[in-house]
């Protein structure tokens, strides 16, 4: 192609990796950059001049939006990238969303209509599903080598404490104070529902005890477990949050009817190890490697944000746009919202008591109705009367002064 994509990116922290990639990709160029800090605007428009192109920076939306794009990625915070998504559609601009894909069931509803009401291509940039032994566990899956899914696990636990200052700036309200145990579930859910290609039809949630060193920091919330079944009957375990654990666990484990997958957990281990059962009963060969890219692979291998996740999340979207065999790999947003909803609605079964929730097939215009009013979530901008505690352990009241010794270590640049 002789033209490039125009692409713009709102959010420069998170966004930084995909600006990378913008910055050199062969079908596609960055055009704009929308942040509230201007010293990562600076950071990115120097990035820019060093690849020798000139963008443009804004540091409000309203007007980061008029510019000239084709595409939009949303790297702004994860509980605002539905209602940012629907405006860009609207606008006639494809989007790219980090996750999470919506805060509340009623933006889950309005999200998937934009997308069928606009005709543009709305991907879900879950990286941790492109990660190398993740991306290989999605194709060999796909290609039938374990058979159909019987249970599957997937686990990301990352401590954030110690970096707590440097992701939160000691806002009171920013997201990741007021998110639940079960809202961040993509990175560990994700990969198993993008490879099986099966749909979520009942989740039961729990949350551990929260970490007293986080109460420390002004967040209070346990560990986010989501037991899922799907529609084929096959049931996955996800879990999420700030156990101990260093370094931190992504980990994957997928059994079929006639072998199984697992990723390796420590350090000097394989990425993916395969067992696929022979001719003879509990008789079979495993196989114990590190897989490579095969897609893309000279310029993927440049990109190391999130093991080439971010990379891929970014590549197959503007494959999709430009209508290429690989765009294919894209997640679109209906597995997108399959994936968020999960943790929004295992939140509902941790607050009574456990209980099984039925996942809806918002593919269906008739099941839709139901939550299309339902903003139930812990953020009182959102919620209005429908308001939820922050945990099922209560919501505490946390002083000022917490909150004002996190921003200071920030302003230091200093870990808690």
């Amino acid at each position: 192609m002789d033209k490039k994509l125009r692409i713009g990116v709102f959010g420069a922290a998170r966004g930084h990796s995909m600006i990378s990639i913008l910055l050199n990709h062969p079908h596609a160029e960055l055009v704009a950059v929308c942040d509230k800090y201007e010293p990562l605007l600076m950071k990115a428009k120097e990035a820019a001049e060093k690849a020798g192109l000139s963008i443009t920076c804004y540091k409000t939306f309203d007007e980061f939006i008029q510019h000239d794009m084709d595409a939009v990625v949303l790297a702004n915070y994860a509980n605002e990238h539905a209602p940012y998504a629907i405006r860009c559609m609207k606008a006639g601009m494809h989007v790219l969303s980090e996750v999470l894909p919506c805060e509340t069931m009623a933006q889950a509803v309005e999200l998937i209509e934009a997308v069928e009401e606009t005709g543009m291509v709305y991907a879900y940039a879950e990286n941790y599903c492109y990660m190398k032994h993740a991306f290989e566990m999605w194709q060999r899956y796909q290609r039938g080598d374990i058979g159909e899914v019987m249970y599957g696990e997937g686990e990301y636990i990352h401590d954030c404490s110690s970096i707590w200052p440097r992701i939160t700036y000691g806002e009171r309200n920013h997201w990741r104070n007021r998110m639940h145990a079960n809202f961040y579930c993509t990175h560990s859910l994700g990969p198993l529902l993008t490879a099986t290609g099966l749909r979520p039809v009942k989740v039961v949630g729990f949350e551990t005890v929260p970490p007293e060193n986080m109460i420390e920091l002004g967040a209070f919330r346990g560990t986010g477990i989501e037991i899922v079944t799907l529609e084929n009957g096959a049931v996955l375990k996800s879990i999420h949050g700030d156990l101990k654990r260093e370094p931190s666990s992504i980990n994957y484990q997928l059994y079929g009817q006639k072998g199984m997958m697992e990723t390796g957990r420590l350090e000097g281990d394989k990425l993916l190890n395969v067992y696929i059962e022979g001719n003879e009963r509990c008789k079979g060969t495993w196989e114990n490697y590190d897989p490579v890219n095969t897609i893309a692979a000279d310029f993927a291998s440049k990109h190391s944000g999130h093991a080439g996740g971010d990379y891929y999340a970014t590549h197959f979207f503007i494959e999709k746009i430009l209508g290429n065999p690989d765009g294919k790999w894209s997640i679109n947003v209906y597995t997108a919202v399959d994936m968020g909803i999960c943790g929004i609605l295992a939140y509902r079964s941790v607050l009574n008591g456990n209980i099984p929730i039925d996942v809806p097939n918002l593919r269906l215009k008739e099941e839709r109705d139901k939550y299309r009013n339902d903003n139930a979530c812990t953020n009182p901008e959102i919620a209005g009367d429908d308001l939820l505690p922050i945990s099922s352990f209560g919501t505490p009241e946390f002083p000022d002064e917490v909150y004002d010794k996190v921003r200071q270590l920030w302003l230091e640049g200093k870990n808690a």
